[in-house]
């Protein structure tokens, strides 16, 4: 049937390509190892041709990417503060 995606394997869920357009970052934050990320975003299904793999797609332009990249870097700063000296990766 077109439309729908065979599981690549039987335990994983049938994938739903969209795309999915960034329109504004408004905040992020850490919570429990997982960093979450508020958008406003405009999201699409798109259609999946026979010779194409399930996959979505994000887009954004370059400045939000930049953001995105400072934001992370901000982030990932703040939970290597958390870990004890001994347990973060590579530094002394």
């Amino acid at each position: 049937m077109q439309g729908d995606n065979p599981p690549t394997h039987p335990w994983r869920p049938r994938l739903k390509p969209y795309d999915i357009e960034v329109q504004r970052l408004k905040s992020m934050r850490h919570d429990k190892g997982m960093i979450e990320i508020s958008v406003d975003a405009l999201v699409s299904t798109r259609p999946l041709r026979d010779d194409q793999a399930p996959n979505s797609s994000l887009r954004l332009p370059v400045e939000h990417a930049r953001t995105l990249l400072i934001l992370l870097k901000q982030q990932i700063a703040e939970l290597d503060k958390l870990q004890p000296r001994s347990r973060r990766s590579g530094r002394c």
